[in-house]
């Protein structure tokens, strides 16, 4: 089965990584590390060939990846975003 194979979750990292850049905002950043790192898991022997195990290894790796990316990168509390330029301004 093509989902049990290491270099597929990889190149789903990487898709997932240029999805993210073309559409910013964190949204796909947390899966592709997640899918980046399910490929680790599985070059380095640790994953089974259990499609339903990966599905869910990947699932909580892109939900740690999302908690810490958002810790780490997100806004934080009592923060406050200043607009210093309008769109209407020329």
């Amino acid at each position: 089965m093509m989902w049990t194979v290491w270099w597929v979750w990889m190149v789903a990292g990487l898709v997932l990584g240029v999805l993210e850049i073309l559409a910013p905002g964190f949204i796909f950043l947390g899966f592709a590390v997640g899918a980046f790192l399910t490929g680790v898991l599985l070059v380095i022997g640790v994953l089974g060939g259990s499609v339903p195990v990966l599905l869910v290894v990947f699932a909580v790796l892109s939900l740690l990846a999302w908690l810490v990316l958002r810790r780490t990168m997100g806004v934080q509390k009592h923060q406050v975003k200043i607009w210093t330029k309008d769109i209407n301004d020329h």
